[in-house]
């Protein structure tokens, strides 16, 4: 159903609305009428109620007709769940109904000017006057920007670091709310992106998602979900220009046969297929991985942590997607570069997927630190259970030693 909405709604429209930089809000809102604006929302709090596994497999499909706009989709899928999870009834009762039907887009509003990667330490400030908040600050690069209706705000209300933050929802019209010009970017340009612009912003107290100090967890919280949200989007781009490029070779003769006849083309698609593949598996086993956190059960074998699941998956598709589409418009030759073929737009919406929801580099920091973790844990653990007693309790030389072991490997 996914990928069919996807052929039908967004593929004859997608080289118009980048041309244009038109945001398709009739498209979103026919696409919330089966169920994608609240994919993986709950279905008791409003939702469709899908696992990540299947929120994946329809985001590439949509992603196959629209990458662009469907990686604003997914943005906006993202506010709406942490909206459902973290919201009391009285806020669930007032934005979800018009976010899942998508009578109302979400923004999710983290990186600054000085606060990119480095998010902990983002600047906007709330301050609490009486019923109120008075926000201000800036927010950059914000997909929806200006166009949205409800923006998630991560804000400083107590000290530095990330204990400080909150989380409000602060709505369009707001006084105080104001947007930067319209970013002129290379790709995603279905979607506007602007500053957002908080000037003694006014927000009533009772919009304060969750409490106050946790709003740096809710934005985490989303954080790997959209990770595998925006490597599934990859997986459709490259999908897509995999299929151009098999037709077109079939299809194009050189020397007298279809350069699909040739070694290095075959040699190339079957590369391509196969690193396609293994990305797939890749995100539909993090996908997994948090469908079984959330659900509780212990499936991951691998025993690798979720965090580093979903950050492998989003460097591995985002970085191999890339390059395969850039490989495809290769065996296009000039073809590919001109904009009557999609590939080269696929190539400019798929470029960013290595910067947002956190930089690949960042990826690579996540999964490093993690698999030193486990080292060290293992490795004190080990050492551990060498130096108990026999009755299975440590005596106090190897207390002494295992606390000295401790301190040893966390400041080496």
């Amino acid at each position: 159903m996914a990928y069919q909405f996807s052929l039908n709604e967004f593929r004859p429209h997608m080289r118009e609305w980048d041309q244009n930089e038109w945001l398709p809000i009739d498209k979103l809102r026919k696409s919330a009428e089966l169920g994608f604006g609240g994919l993986y929302t709950p279905t008791e709090k409003g939702g469709t109620g899908l696992s990540r596994l299947d929120t994946s497999i329809v985001i590439e499909a949509l992603a196959q007709g629209c990458v662009s706009t469907t990686a604003l989709l997914s943005i906006h899928n993202m506010v709406v769940a942490m909206i459902a999870h973290f919201g009391n009834d009285d806020q669930m009762h007032a934005f979800i109904p018009d976010l899942v039907s998508m009578k109302k887009i979400g923004a999710y509003c983290l990186t600054e000017p000085n606060a990119g990667s480095d998010a902990a330490n983002l600047e906007t400030r709330a301050q609490k006057v009486k019923d109120y908040y008075i926000l201000n600050g800036t927010k950059s690069f914000i997909s929806g920007g200006g166009e949205s209706h409800v923006f998630l705000v991560m804000c400083r209300t107590g000290g530095v670091g990330a204990k400080g933050i909150s989380c409000l929802m602060v709505e369009k019209g707001s006084e105080g709310l104001s947007f930067g010009h319209k970013e002129s970017k290379m790709g995603w340009n279905s979607q506007p992106t602007r500053q957002v612009i908080l000037e003694d912003c006014k927000v009533p107290a009772r919009n304060l998602l969750g409490s106050e100090g946790i709003g740096f967890n809710i934005a985490m919280s989303g954080i790997n979900g959209g990770r595998v949200n925006i490597a599934s989007c990859s997986l459709g781009g490259a999908q897509w220009a995999l299929e151009e490029t098999l037709r077109y070779t079939c299809d194009r003769k050189q020397f007298g046969q279809p350069i699909a006849d040739f070694q290095n083309t075959r040699f190339e698609l079957a590369t391509m297929a196969s690193e396609l593949l293994s990305c797939r598996l890749a995100v539909r086993m993090a996908a997994k991985a948090m469908d079984d956190k959330q659900s509780g059960s212990d499936t991951n074998d691998s025993h690798i942590p979720v965090s580093s699941l979903c950050a492998m998956s989003k460097f591995l598709a985002t970085d191999r997607c890339h390059n395969i589409i850039d490989r495809c418009l290769q065996l296009f030759g000039g073809y590919g570069y001109l904009k009557d073929y999609p590939i080269q737009q696929l190539l400019r919406d798929t470029r960013v997927h290595r910067i947002l929801e956190g930089t690949n580099e960042i990826m690579k920091v996540i999964i490093a630190k993690d698999l030193i973790d486990k080292h060290i844990e293992s490795h004190i653990s080990r050492n551990f259970t060498k130096t108990t007693s026999n009755n299975g309790l440590p005596n106090d030389k190897s207390s002494e030693h295992l606390k000295e072991h401790t301190s040893a490997a966390y400041s080496s």
